[in-house]
């Protein structure tokens, strides 16, 4: 006779010095996503520059701009780095969406369209700190494959 317990199996242990590990794939990510939050942070500055009356604060923010946009691309390289490395897709998800805000947002302020550029700006840097201690808390190692089932014992009621 075959119990449900017969049927599922627990997971191997995973080998020893392993478990707690973060992965060179994940150091780079979170490197990225550091220097991501720090050009993030100048913007307001730079904006706060320009609207205090020093116009040389417009070009700082727009290079700043340039440099975060860049960033945001290079975090989502290393993003898909760790899905296929670590097999973990949430940091790819959460940095795609944001590069889709942080892409959205540009082409708000070149446009000057700041009803849209300000609030989306807002919005973009506390996704990148949400996403700065995501990454920093906890050791991203990589993720144990699933085994796969065993054969179905299926009663026949002979026993």
């Amino acid at each position: 006779m075959v119990t449900a317990a017969d049927e599922s199996r627990p997971a191997p242990p995973a080998p020893a010095g392993t478990a707690h590990r973060t992965r060179p794939a994940a150091w780079v990510l979170r490197a990225v996503v550091s220097a991501h939050v720090v050009a993030i942070f100048g913007q307001p500055v730079f904006a706060g520059v320009f609207l205090s009356g020093d116009y040389d604060g417009l070009r700082l923010h727009e290079a700043g701009a340039n440099v975060t946009t860049s960033l945001g691309y290079v975090q989502l390289i290393a993003a898909v780095a760790v899905w296929v490395r670590l097999r973990r897709a949430g940091p790819f998800l959460a940095t795609l969406g944001l590069v889709a805000a942080e892409t959205v947002q540009y082409f708000a302020g070149m446009d000057g369209a700041l009803w849209l550029h300000l609030p989306l700006g807002m919005a973009t840097i506390a996704a990148l700190v949400v996403q700065f201690a995501d990454v920093w808390r906890r050791p991203l190692g990589r993720r144990p494959k699933p085994i796969a089932a065993g054969p179905k014992w299926e009663e026949t009621g002979d026993e």
